[in-house]
């Protein structure tokens, strides 16, 4: 017979009381109950536990010993229990979310300090990766989530929201586009591009608005991050295109970013996780301030 929570429970009430009754009131059980756990617990050990008579009730020899390694189990499993309530109420736990740089650097810190204000005990492992890598990470269980970039066909993958960000021409204050209210589809070609490497959800998304262009493209670098694009562009070696809500755009005053006057210019972004996997609860509430964010973009 095992050792459970109940019985050891009742033997430190005993313990503490000196008396089946006072202990049996402590535990709101009636004093028979109590006796059948006592003994129950005396069973599974194989050994006496308490001398009682008609006046009181004394911990033997061996309840002396056992006592204190009781008391210990006891608050070990009740530790146990308390975390694991906080784990499934989503008190505590881990986020683990792999992103798009972009939303790394822009809305992510702001989720994270709102997240730990409402749930102290949260912590958070980010992966900020291309489209591509955070669908890998999420297919393969290395992240609960993930908000990537372009059409998720990937059928592992569940779409938990879907939205968009609009794509900008970024360029010297001093370039004539910079003058421009807008860029047409026409100035973007001829000119020396800084594009995101191919692989990315921006470099995807700008070689298909481009593929109707009948010039040939000047791409003078080919960076992964946008950080990288940014320096091409300030150092002056061509304009670069990428999402409005990158953050790295407004940390450069030399900089300006116009919107591009083409409906394809577009990124999708999704919010998605592994199709068939049930979220921790703290991530789920995660995933509701993410969408509230995704929604104002």
């Amino acid at each position: 017979m095992d050792l459970n929570l109940r019985d050891i429970r009742a033997l430190v009430a005993v313990a503490e009381a000196g008396s089946f009754t006072r202990a049996a009131e402590r535990l709101h059980l009636s004093q028979p109950a109590l006796t059948v756990q006592i003994r129950r617990l005396e069973e599974a050990v194989g050994v006496r536990l308490f001398d009682r008579n008609s006046r009181n009730v004394a911990l033997t020899q061996t309840g002396r010993e056992l006592l204190p390694l009781l008391r210990k189990s006891l608050r070990d499993m009740e530790g146990v229990l308390r975390d694991a309530r906080a784990l499934g109420e989503g008190e505590s736990g881990t986020i683990r979310i792999a992103c798009l740089p972009t939303f790394a650097a822009s809305v992510l810190p702001e989720l994270v300090t709102e997240m730990k204000r409402a749930v102290p005990r949260v912590a958070f492992q980010i992966r900020d990766v291309v489209a591509s890598s955070v669908n890998a990470l999420v297919r393969n269980e290395e992240a609960d989530i993930g908000v990537t970039g372009g059409e998720v066909l990937d059928p592992m993958l569940e779409v938990l929201h879907a939205g968009v960000d609009r794509l900008v021409a970024v360029c010297p204050r001093a370039h004539p586009l910079a003058k421009q209210r807008r860029v047409e589809l026409d100035d973007l070609t001829g000119l020396p591009l800084v594009l995101t490497a191919p692989g990315t959800s921006v470099r995807a998304v700008v070689d298909a608005a481009l593929s109707a262009s009948r010039e040939a493209l000047d791409i003078t670098c080919e960076p992964t991050y946008m950080m990288t694009a940014v320096a091409m562009v300030r150092a002056g070696l061509g304009i670069t295109i990428l999402p409005e809500t990158a953050r790295e755009l407004h940390a450069e005053p030399g900089l300006v970013a116009k919107p591009i006057n083409d409906p394809a210019f577009v990124r999708p972004i999704a919010m998605v996780k592994k199709r068939g996997r049930t979220l921790p609860a703290v991530t789920d509430k995660f995933v509701v301030l993410m969408r509230q964010a995704l929604v104002k973009q």
